[in-house]
């Protein structure tokens, strides 16, 4: 029987899939849009509008701006894998189980249905919400949201820093920043956003809703390097051991396998810890964060 979150994550997957399906849709038909569909479509956890959605419902129902943003970060997400797996970044030719759309395409298009979703992400959470007041603000704060997290403030950074890693010994901080950037930047901003677009949300829960998106950014990413180690190829719908075989730094090479695991239990308990300073209301987020760290790809 599958587990509770199991079927809130599933909910939540069909409302993004469907969402993502008609931002897509209302774009005219070509090789670009084809490109993009083919990129954002293609499966996936949906894990950080699955953040986004239920970190909202923590404070109210699930609104239209709760919708946007999960929509909004998950193109995101898209433009960023399409680009990390090119040629002059991480040149990868797998990615869901499928060929990488450069290679599905080829390497112009790819850039540029990378470059096309990144921008559509903020035209969907512009576009003024009819019939609605008072919301241009807040969609104003969570277009800086996530401007911040996906820029040279945040995941652009992050993978800049990685690219510069190749071949280098890094220390566990060094690592943790390289990181905090790359994978934990959206991972948070997609807390933060649902928190921001249910418009009731405080000061005080935002710090502790920071405080949960940290930990729980890090250990979404060192169960990455630990499933690149003992998953397959198959399972991970990527190539198995193509951190290792690039001599990138990761959890698991600075750390050894045990030593990463017990980094991502701390990071875990971590994340517990400030989701329960959230009360009852937080079991949600606790849910999330054990997702993340017993999941196998």
């Amino acid at each position: 029987m599958p587990s509770p979150v199991s079927s809130v994550l599933s909910d939540y997957q069909r409302e993004v899939e469907a969402q993502l399906q008609r931002c897509i849709a209302a774009l005219p038909g070509d090789s670009l849009r084809e490109a993009m569909a083919y990129s954002v479509l293609s499966g996936g956890k949906r894990i950080r509008p699955a953040l986004c959605y239920a970190t909202a419902a923590i404070f109210g129902p699930v609104n239209d701006l709760t919708r946007r943003s999960g929509t909004a970060l998950e193109l995101i997400h898209a433009y960023s894998l399409i680009h990390d797996d090119l040629p002059a970044m991480d040149n990868d030719d797998l990615r869901r189980g499928k060929p990488t759309c450069h290679i599905a395409f080829d390497e112009a298009t790819a850039i540029l249905a990378g470059d096309a979703l990144q921008t559509l992400a903020f035209a969907v959470l512009a576009e003024p919400l009819p019939g609605t007041v008072g919301t241009a603000d807040t969609q104003l704060r969570l277009i800086q949201l996530l401007a911040e997290a996906s820029g040279a403030r945040g995941m652009v950074r992050g993978q800049a820093m990685d690219l510069q890693a190749v071949n280098q010994s890094l220390d566990l901080s060094q690592l943790e920043q390289m990181h905090r950037h790359k994978t934990g930047a959206l991972i948070s901003a997609s807390i933060l956003m649902g928190a921001v677009s249910s418009g009731a949300v405080g000061d005080v829960d935002l710090d502790i809703l920071r405080r949960y998106g940290t930990a729980v950014g890090l250990a979404f990413q060192v169960k990455d390097d630990i499933l690149d180690v003992e998953s397959s190829t198959a399972t991970l719908g990527k190539r198995q051991g193509a951190d290792l075989a690039r001599n990138k730094p990761t959890y698991t090479s600075l750390l050894g396998v045990d030593g990463a695991k017990l980094k991502l239990a701390e990071l875990y308990q971590a994340a517990l810890c400030e989701a329960r300073e959230l009360g009852p209301r937080g079991q949600v987020l606790e849910d999330i964060a054990n997702f993340i760290v017993e999941r196998s790809h």
